[in-house]
């Protein structure tokens, strides 16, 4: 390299994360961009402290829960919910009416973390003890993954830099990669990562936080069902096979390894996972449960209310936010049944009939018309945590869902009810968790085979839907076929279900190429027509959008999807700098 001194590091939040637990001789090193490579990478320490940075790449509130639009010097959120079809917001990535970009920050930022990971492990190289920074090593191998599994999400086949290049480094003007070449690499990297990483039960509590064993297996397994589904839906079983296999084989080993466990204390009962996700050391649920009761994250970019809050303001943008009717038509009925089969559905006669017998799930993640709720704000804030009535005082009151929503479907999940001001939240988000793997295994078993046993079911998906749902019958293969369910389809379900707004249902729909199908389907809201709701929400004498035949509101129409949309195109900046490249297809 020409230039002799380090790239310049954001270390700032990746020091924050660790320093919630641990105060060592980290801190006292000079910055690391003050440090020439003379004086550094000479000691373990050095290479943890350089390895820190790494972990300010791990998604975050920001990049799935808001979705701004891009620009030259703004990123948009190409994983976030708002992009596809269960949030009621009108936007060009959603309705296949955006277009090409000049220049894409996510790619330049990926391969500006690239570059610090690849320096990384060039200067390990060569550093004399090996096995004293095998650790730091690994971690790096599993970031240079999860940078190029992003890339591959967005855009398919990428140029591939596995070392760090000067600016007439000829890599600068070679073509891109294949996308099995990007698929092939990020697999050698995390199994080469597995083997060097500790067991979660081996990190110390100084180090929680930091990537274990476990974590790399659950990310490759994620990659394995991703790319393994995406290879399958267009023809390409010789090399979708062997991924699903691997997703399989690694979400299995996770299972079974006993280092992690669902969120489900007994106190909290049904409303187990709704507290997961707002979960603080502070008071915020009614038991006073803290972080530490919470193994199911298996890797997380992890948030404190004194340290290290997460600046964005959650509760206010999301408690109350639109959804859509077909999200809210994902949730069984207590039968197990879908509700269009279930004789325990009851109908649209109220604003809030729909959500009687049905997947405790729906009553936990939506806000229904009418209930109660608190949020942040003084008053408004839980006050007894015992839903009294001096406890419904402090709060915001009932909740009116044609006043706080456009689609008449409200969202409640992420939305704390403790006392804090805007932006101060301070609960972790879950980049890894174990229903995730729960469902990955369950999915992948049924891909790969074209089947699944009752007993695969058993000690994965059933695990999940059960957790908050103790009295409803399991998935099996009988109840399928006697009530003629989909197995496919139901499985879907639950991940459409559980892992809501955590960043999966747009890529989901890619892999599975069915987005052709779902995203140009209308945005529809609740039942208007011959229900309280078109006495109560009215505009100018009548409903305040279009109905469709059943009298449900339509929120947007017109929506487009077409083979392109599969993938981002190419920055043509960057095709300028670089004519080796080619443009998506469609593009």
């Amino acid at each position: 390299m020409k230039n002799t001194r380090i790239k310049p590091i954001t270390l700032i939040a990746g020091i924050l994360v660790f320093l919630q637990f641990s105060c060592n001789k980290l801190v006292d090193l000079k910055p690391i961009n003050e440090i020439s490579d003379a004086s550094y990478w000479n000691t373990p320490d050095q290479f943890k402290l350089a390895a820190n940075e790494f972990y300010t790449y791990l998604t975050s509130f920001a990049q799935v829960l808001y979705d701004p639009t891009p620009t030259a010097s703004v990123a948009g959120s190409p994983h976030s919910d708002i992009r596809a079809d269960f949030v009621g917001q009108r936007t060009p990535y959603s309705n296949g009416s955006y277009s090409l970009l000049a220049t894409d920050v996510n790619w330049n930022n990926s391969y500006s973390r690239l570059r610090a990971i690849n320096y990384l492990l060039e200067k390990a190289a060569t550093y004399p003890g090996q096995a004293d920074i095998t650790q730091y090593v690994a971690e790096a191998k599993f970031f240079r993954a999860y940078v190029y599994f992003d890339l591959l999400q967005q855009f398919g086949g990428v140029p591939i830099v596995t070392k760090s290049l000067s600016v007439d480094s000829p890599e600068l003007q070679t073509p891109r990669n294949s996308r099995d070449e990007v698929v092939d690499l990020i697999v050698k990297d995390l199994e080469e990562a597995i083997a060097a990483l500790p067991l979660e039960s081996a990190i110390t509590a100084a180090n929680k936080g930091r990537v274990s064993k476990g974590a790399a297996q659950s990310f490759l397994a994620r990659v394995g069902l991703y790319e393994g589904t995406w290879q399958k839906y267009r023809n390409n079983s010789a090399r979708a096979n062997p991924l699903l296999d691997k997703a399989i084989a690694n979400s299995n080993t996770v299972i079974t390894s006993a280092q992690y466990e669902l969120f489900a204390p007994v106190a909290l009962g049904d409303s187990a996972l709704k507290y997961l996700f707002i979960l603080e050391n502070e008071k915020s649920n009614p038991a006073s449960i803290g972080k530490s009761a919470n193994r199911e994250y298996i890797l997380s970019n992890r948030y404190d209310y004194t340290l290290r809050q997460i600046r964005q303001n959650v509760t206010h943008t999301w408690f109350g936010s639109s959804l859509t009717r077909k999200f809210a038509n994902q949730f069984l009925s207590q039968d197990g049944l879908p509700i269009e089969k279930s004789p325990l559905f009851r109908g649209y006669g109220t604003t809030r009939s729909e959500y009687q017998n049905r997947d405790n799930r729906m009553r936990y993640t939506m806000a229904i018309d009418s209930s109660y709720y608190w949020d942040n704000e003084n008053p408004g804030a839980r006050s007894t945590w015992l839903s009294d009535a001096a406890d419904r005082a402090s709060g915001r009151g009932r909740f009116n869902s044609t006043v706080n929503t456009v689609t008449g479907y409200a969202n409640q999940k992420w939305g704390t009810e403790r006392r804090l001001n805007d932006n101060e939240e301070g609960y972790d988000w879950p980049v890894i968790r174990l229903a995730e793997v729960y469902l990955i295994y369950a999915e992948a078993t049924y891909e790969r085979n074209g089947s699944i046993s009752d007993a695969d079911l058993d000690k994965s998906l059933n695990r999940v839907r059960n957790r908050v749902n103790k009295t409803m019958p399991k998935l099996s293969n009988a109840f399928a076929t006697a009530n003629g369910l989909d197995i496919r389809t139901e499985i879907r379900r639950e991940r459409n279900v559980e892992l809501f707004l955590e960043g999966f249902r747009i890529d989901d729909l890619k892999r599975w190429k069915t987005a052709e199908v779902e995203m140009p389907q209308p945005l529809l809201g609740i039942r208007w027509k011959g229900t309280p709701f078109e006495r109560r929400w009215v505009v100018n004498g009548t409903s305040p959008y279009p109905l469709d035949a059943e009298g449900n509101l339509i929120f947007e129409s017109g929506r487009q999807w077409s083979e392109k949309n599969y993938l981002l195109p190419i920055p043509t900046q960057q095709i300028q700098l670089n004519p080796q490249l080619t443009q998506n297809s469609g593009w």
